[in-house]
């Protein structure tokens, strides 16, 4: 996802073909959440290639057709036409992200074992699963996904307190309430957090994840944080607030890009 109508004038211009441009002067990485209802045409790719650096990453979830409707199996032709879809991205495409329905246990785990060892080696998986019985005994699942990594999405800071805004009560009750987890398993983790419309909550809660995120890039490792609110409003801004914070722990971070201004719309005093 890389526009909101609140984005607009703000993040991005109000009318503009090329909001992930400057999106990407925000953040250096985006969820491809709109992958999951349709594979996008290769063309479309292609302007999503164009409009970022050869170091901007996507995560890009995985149709539902693959992970929801056919539950990892009998995915070959779908499989196929998204990988070609993607392939323009090139080095862009930082992993294929499977999220699994709760409905998926641990009594499918050897499926989705199959289905990790099938696709090409190009890419890099993360699977987030949303069953809670697979946080009740990790090891299983840890070794089933055999190279690929576990994303975990942190919604304990949103679900501490009782929702306070429309946006924060349509959340509580789409969003899942999954244990905590802060294992990486890979050089490349990924972690998406949700807080609350309250800037501060939100950032009380990623304090944690502040420290986490240090020690994996002291360790070497090169994590991805994705963070998000109820209402997702201020999420560019948020995001460069966390990095900073990173960034205080582990100088050496690379900062992230400068945005692209944003011109101010016309009004009926300006004159040519």
């Amino acid at each position: 996802m890389w526009t909101l109508k609140a984005w607009h004038g703000r993040f991005q211009p109000a009318q503009t073909d090329e909001r992930l441009r400057h999106y990407a002067g925000w953040c250096d990485a985006v969820e491809g959440n709109t992958t999951f209802y349709a594979t996008p045409a290769r063309e479309t790719v292609a302007g999503w290639a164009r409009q970022t650096s050869p170091g901007f990453r996507f995560v890009l979830k995985m149709p539902k057709v693959i992970t929801h409707e056919r539950r990892l199996v009998d995915t070959d032709e779908p499989l196929s036409a998204f990988l070609h879809a993607i392939e323009p991205l090139g080095p862009r495409a930082h992993a294929l992200w499977v999220q699994l329905p709760g409905s998926f246990t641990p009594d499918d785990v050897g499926t989705l074992a199959r289905f990790l060892r099938r696709p090409p080696s190009d890419y890099r998986y993360a699977v987030e699963v949303r069953h809670p019985a697979f946080f009740h005994d990790p090891r299983r699942l840890e070794h089933a996904l055999n190279g690929a990594e576990w994303i975990p999405f942190d919604t304990t800071a949103f679900f501490a307190k009782p929702p306070t805004s429309a946006a924060e009560r349509e959340a509580w009750t789409k969003k899942p309430r999954m244990p905590l987890r802060t294992r990486a398993l890979t050089d490349q983790p990924i972690v998406r957090y949700l807080g609350r419309d309250d800037t501060a909550a939100t950032v009380e809660g990623w304090q944690r994840w502040v420290e986490i995120t240090a020690g994996w890039l002291r360790e070497g490792r090169s994590p991805t944080v994705f963070i998000h609110t109820p209402d997702n409003a201020d999420a560019p801004a948020l995001a460069r607030r966390f990095h900073d914070e990173v960034r205080r722990r582990v100088p050496e971070l690379d900062s992230l890009p400068e945005p692209v201004p944003v011109e101010a719309p016309l009004t009926l005093f300006d004159v040519g």
